[in-house]
């Protein structure tokens, strides 16, 4: 197994990792080693996607197929972050991501049963914030002889004995594109096991769930959200076993495209509000540090009804600064969320200041506890917060 993931990081050194863009990797980098960690901007920089499908059209989901893989795009995600806790109060977020990379459009004509046309990696983190530790890990994988792969329905996606595995499924009318599932990692001494259970119907971020990232045709993703999945079970860590609960989110992207020569990275909000509603915004940055017109987001009502928000719509303001004591990269650490057509006011802050994955592209991502004012009341809530590109 060993020498699987090492073959597979030299084709995949600069995986991508992110909620909207994975890049083309394997393609361009078999002569990288693991240890370049590249930058999202390199990862991101262009790509050998001929044969792929692209997403330059709006198109029509339909549930349970889309929640299992799209092997005619490039690549794609199932991103699930969470904040959960004990009986006692005791706090958790957690990360587990699982990407497909496709490497060439079909199978490679090829007796080996190494053979393959895409590849698998997972990312798995979890934030103690009593302890103010961060535990984070890497799998990278080919998807031959049982080690990895993805499935629909069921749904099943797997890189060892990482794994989401779906329970059940709604697609009424009532919850479009529900879902419960059980997700499982394990490494070291850090454990979860988890059951989530959809509460509203998948959101389509963008233009009926096209999101575009910039103005050249097809660089946009197909993107869906589960935005606030009830969820139980256990986490382990430093030899305690914690019985836990909380709200999780679920990204779901495919796509074959890549950021823009002029965009650099972005921050990316997931919030769940008291108030039932939820909010997701990316705001794309670009070389010289300005916001790209091409940031969106969306916000959820208690309903379930999505109202689009633009770059204008909202201001994102860096209030605090974190360096990281291990690669020295300097990253956002509190934030002021406003949309004033929305009456609408959060701070923003990171559980635990640590929260950088120094994988094979390097990036910030944690849980985040939310306060602030929408129209004349207060609000609370938590979500996560990823960081790209400041390295």
């Amino acid at each position: 197994m060993l020498n699987d993931v090492n073959a597979a990081r030299n084709v995949a050194c600069f995986a991508a990792v992110t909620f909207f863009v994975l890049a083309s990797i394997a393609s361009e980098c078999v002569a990288q080693r693991r240890n370049a960690t590249s930058s999202v901007a390199q990862a991101l920089a262009g790509s050998a996607d001929i044969g792929f499908a692209k997403a330059d059209a709006p198109r029509e989901f339909i549930f349970p197929d889309d929640h299992g893989p799209h092997r005619e795009f490039k690549h794609e995600w199932w991103y699930f972050t969470g904040n959960l806790s004990t009986a006692d109060g005791r706090r958790f977020g957690y990360q587990l991501t699982f990407f497909r990379i496709g490497l060439v459009p079909h199978i490679p004509d090829r007796k080996s049963s190494w053979a393959t046309s895409e590849i698998y990696m997972a990312h798995f983190a979890l934030s103690d914030v009593a302890t103010e530790q961060f535990h984070h890990r890497e799998r990278i994988s080919r998807p031959v002889l049982g080690l990895a792969g993805s499935a629909v329905s069921p749904l099943r996606v797997w890189l060892n004995d990482w794994s989401i595995s779906q329970i059940t499924q709604s697609a009424t009318p009532r919850c479009f594109g529900c879902i419960s599932v059980r997700l499982k990692a394990k490494d070291e001494d850090t454990t979860i096991d988890l059951v989530l259970q959809s509460n509203k119907p998948a959101v389509f971020h963008g233009d009926r769930g096209l999101s575009r990232k910039n103005a050249e045709q097809g660089n946009a993703s197909y993107y869906y959200s589960l935005t606030r999945m009830r969820t139980q079970g256990k986490i382990k860590t430093a030899g305690e076993t914690h019985d836990v609960e909380g709200l999780s989110w679920l990204d779901r992207e495919w796509s074959t495209s890549a950021l823009g020569d002029d965009q650099t990275g972005w921050d990316w909000f997931s919030l769940q509000l008291s108030n039932n509603t939820e909010i997701m915004f990316y705001q794309l940055r670009r070389v010289d540090g300005s916001v790209d017109p091409f940031s969106s987001g969306t916000l959820i009502h208690q309903d379930g009804v999505t109202t689009s928000l633009s770059a204008n719509d909202v201001q994102v303001e860096v209030i605090d600064y974190w360096r990281s004591p291990d690669t020295g990269v300097r990253y956002p650490n509190r934030w002021r969320l406003v949309s004033e057509g929305q009456r609408l006011q959060l701070v923003i802050d990171p559980l635990i200041s640590g929260q950088e994955l120094n994988v094979a592209v390097r990036y910030w991502e944690g849980a985040v506890s939310v306060r602030g004012k929408w129209a004349d009341g207060d609000i609370t809530g938590s979500g996560y917060v990823e960081l790209t590109g400041y390295d």
